[in-house]
């Protein structure tokens, strides 16, 4: 798992970007929220990171309160 913390968020869209602590960011779909859980700019995140077709993505994102 990674940490990082939302860099952009964009609820109508339903996408976003994480920054991990490592500095590489990473794309996602709100469908990678664990349990629907809902996500702002700033949050802190625990995340897994995945290479996609177009890049790198986060995927079973959850907030670390």
């Amino acid at each position: 798992m990674e940490t990082g913390k939302v860099k952009f968020y964009n609820r109508e869209k339903r996408y976003g970007f994480v920054t991990g602590d490592n500095g590489t960011d990473y794309f996602f779909h709100e469908s990678m929220l664990v349990d629907g859980q809902q996500v702002r700019d700033e949050d802190r995140v625990e995340f897994n990171a995945t290479d996609g077709d177009r890049g790198k993505q986060a995927t079973d994102i959850s907030r670390i309160d």
